[in-house]
């Protein structure tokens, strides 16, 4: 679920106090672990006014595939649980029906991909970042080239001040 208030902003924090809501950094890399398979078919139910209440099993798409295969590679799919699958599987076949013609449910689609994150907007409000692999690794390892990870030191206001007060040609 999204959190309220404000959008936040990339850059510097300003804020004493550590936030409530931290962003969560994923490797940008495709998820390649374990996930459900989609079911073959869907069940379509119908009234008919002779025969009544009808339903049969229509095979689902080829898109409904295709968004499946880009839905669960997401590098952020590392952080979903059982039940998270299960709503991706659910948000699948809503996305089927949409695809098959049922635009009643393009608006429900709409939300379960926001709650999924799978746009740039929806994983900012869930406040998850994708930083890249040299980036992760950057942390764990030594700097490179001689760099060193130290801050630099912090200059004495009483030099800085003589430094400034000083005529300088």
């Amino acid at each position: 679920m999204a959190v309220t208030g404000r959008k936040p902003k990339d850059g510097p924090k300003r804020n004493r106090v550590a936030a409530v809501h931290d962003w969560i950094t994923v490797v940008d890399q495709p998820y390649d672990g374990e996930r459900p398979k989609l079911p073959r078919a869907r069940r379509v139910e119908w009234t008919d006014r002779e025969l009544g209440r009808q339903s049969e099993m229509q095979p689902l798409q080829s898109l409904t595939a295709k968004w499946w295969d880009r839905i669960a590679s997401m590098p952020h799919c590392v952080l979903w649980s059982d039940a998270d699958w299960q709503y991706a599987v659910t948000t699948a076949l809503v996305a089927d029906a949409v695809f098959a013609g049922d635009v009643r449910l393009a608006g429900e689609l709409r939300q379960r991909e926001r709650v999924l994150g799978t746009t740039l907007d929806a994983r900012r409000d869930l406040r998850i970042r994708y930083v890249p692999l040299e980036d992760d690794q950057a942390e764990d390892e030594p700097a490179a080239q001689g760099e060193t990870s130290r801050p630099r030191p912090v200059t004495r206001l009483s030099e800085r001040r003589a430094r400034l007060t000083t005529d300088a040609p």
